[in-house]
């Protein structure tokens, strides 16, 4: 089923990539990475347009899957889970949200995770969409430049592409959390 919709999706070529990122970004479970993948296996001297036009309607989702999470995601929430497990989450989304935005912006976790969820726990909309426009550029546009310039060698390098992005992010987003605590504490 999944390959299908994928199969679907490609044969539309960029529009295609436009409606499976900005799916990505409000309820679709299958990161749109794939399908800039695979359309950057096919012509890779158009995966500068794929990583920019994927990457500009993941943006557009964006707000959307934050509205969803404003409108549905409370009452779902208030009905699984104890007032003060979110009352907690909440505080601890509003404090480190920026972080967990960006790494959540280039892991293979679904995008939608995040956008959903800082919705339902009101984190600021304008603090989603610049942290997912850092991070989701990242993303789409490392993926671009490696097919752009290595054509389809760069096919074994962007499999892992998210990974390799986190194991490098991660640690210098952790120092600048950590730097930024400790900031904020000698004041």
């Amino acid at each position: 089923m999944t390959q299908k919709i994928l199969d679907f999706l490609m044969e539309y070529g960029i529009w295609g990539l436009m409606i499976h990122a900005f799916a990505d970004a409000v309820i679709f479970p299958i990161p749109a990475f794939f399908t800039q993948v695979s359309l950057s296996l096919i012509k890779p001297s158009s995966a500068l347009w794929y990583a920019t036009f994927g990457y500009m309607a993941c943006l557009l989702g964006t707000p959307i899957g934050y509205f969803i999470g404003k409108l549905l995601g409370s009452s779902v929430l208030y009905k699984i889970l104890k007032r003060e497990w979110i009352d907690s989450v909440t505080k601890m989304f509003q404090k480190n949200g920026e972080t967990a935005i960006l790494i959540g912006s280039f892991t293979p976790i679904p995008f939608k995770a995040f956008t959903i969820l800082s919705g339902c726990l009101s984190f600021p909309l304008w603090k989603l969409i610049g942290y997912a426009a850092i991070g989701r550029a990242v993303k789409f546009y490392v993926v671009g430049i490696l097919f752009y310039i290595y054509g389809r060698m760069a096919e074994n390098m962007v499999k892992d592409v998210s990974l390799y992005i986190f194991l490098i992010a991660v640690p210098i987003l952790l120092l600048i959390f950590v730097l930024k605590r400790k900031y904020s504490q000698k004041r």
